[in-house]
């Protein structure tokens, strides 16, 4: 193993791979429809890495530390036979851990078959108990409960189950308590998750962001909370308990409390480009690499050149009120959450 840090003296440690651009959704703060409308042209399959590719690099990665992989999207359940591909990387000597990241509205039909090729915990999206809601912030009409039997079908399986809100001011911020209320007892880990800028195109205003210490205040008005420690260096989830049990929720605050400084990720888009920060305005090819005569060697060298030259602190810069009106971000349904 060859553990690499980058300029701020970070390792890398996890690896999020992107297996699709495509998604079933047109969430605003991801693909707003106005965008990306329904004739919107996505990667065409040739220029898509193919799961032996995927395999290849993250074999590569984990000699210079990975241990943690997550597969996301776009909507990764779109990606035809994705259960080989969980087979595939769980295969690899160094990997701990490997989850995946999905609306859920599939899952019902994938869970079995996830958990049958090893998967063990999974992420789930979803911002509101209202459907009306749920329909305007995703463009589509499906149903909430689309999302929550897929969460029972994971959780009835065996598989862990953490879900995601996305809180906006004004437009879903009323649901904070009714989701913290529906989830608890249920065994499932709630994480709300501040309105970030990621991209160029989702409308984000500051004005929109409810932050960490407010949804936390909230929530302790009404069911006392205490704060836990973390699980690791570098976990971006803020952690809190009720009082008096183990039932968990998690604040993600990359805009009010910047944890940029222990940050461990990289990012894999679809069609392999390496990309350094959520908020990275460019990427490095690895799959012109990948389909060229290169030896693992040469890529792994590729990749620690590429890691040892990372600066990027994008919500630090944010917090220090860094000029950024300018910056062109990669969508995040590009390179995933």
């Amino acid at each position: 193993m060859y553990p690499i840090h980058d300029q701020f003296a970070r390792p890398l440690r996890d690896l999020r791979i992107s297996v699709t651009d495509r998604c079933n959704f047109r969430c605003q703060y991801c693909m707003p429809e106005e965008i990306f409308g329904r004739d919107h042209v996505f990667l065409p399959k040739q220029q898509l890495l193919n799961f032996e590719e995927i395999e290849r690099l993250a074999s590569i990665f984990t000699q210079l530390g990975v241990k943690k992989l997550r597969i996301t999207g776009g909507e990764p359940l779109m990606r035809n036979d994705l259960p080989r591909l969980i087979s595939l990387l769980l295969s690899l000597k160094g990997i701990e851990d490997i989850s995946l990241t999905t609306n859920g509205v599939l899952l019902k039909g994938y869970a079995k078959k996830l958990k049958d090729a090893g998967l063990k915990r999974i992420n789930v999206s979803l911002d509101t108990l209202d459907d009306a809601i749920f329909n305007k912030l995703n463009s589509r009409v499906y149903k909430v409960k689309d999302v929550l039997e897929g969460i029972e079908a994971a959780a009835s399986v065996g598989m862990k189950v953490k879900v995601n809100m996305v809180v906006q001011r004004g437009i879903n911020d009323h649901d904070i308590i009714p989701m913290a209320q529906h989830f608890r007892g249920t065994g499932h880990v709630l994480r709300f998750i501040e309105f970030m800028d990621v991209g160029n195109c989702n409308g984000w205003d500051l004005k929109k962001v409810v932050s960490k210490e407010e949804m936390i205040k909230l929530i302790h008005e009404q069911m006392p909370l205490e704060p836990i420690v973390p699980n690791y260096f570098g976990e971006v989830a803020s952690r809190y308990r009720y009082k008096g049990t183990d039932e968990e929720i998690g604040v993600i605050s990359s805009v009010t409390d910047s944890f940029c400084s222990s940050c461990t990720r990289a990012r894999l888009s679809a069609d392999g480009q390496l990309y350094l920060c959520l908020f990275a305005t460019k990427g490095f090819d690895l799959r012109e690499l990948l389909r060229s005569e290169a030896s693992d060697t040469q890529i792994r060298d590729r990749i620690i050149e590429i890691w040892k030259g990372r600066y990027d602190r994008y919500s630090d810069e944010r917090l220090l009120q860094t000029n950024q009106a300018n910056r062109k971000k990669i969508e995040m349904s590009y390179i995933g959450g």
